[in-house]
């Protein structure tokens, strides 16, 4: 395998907390990554104890 494609896929996973990679390979070549990354927020204490009345609701 390339070492500059390599080094890309690893630098790829390492800068995401939360998303996906995804390696496109045509003719055994790697010849596309793409990267989406996603953002995730804390909830608010308030929409988290809404969370958990409605979970404890339908139990």
């Amino acid at each position: 395998m390339d070492e500059q494609k390599l080094n890309y896929i690893l630098s790829a996973l390492k800068g995401i907390d939360y998303g996906s990679v995804v390696i496109t390979i045509h003719n055994g070549h790697i010849t596309q990554v793409d990267t989406t990354k996603k953002t995730r927020f804390p909830a608010h204490q308030e929409n988290l104890r809404v969370q958990q009345a409605k979970r404890s609701h339908y139990r």
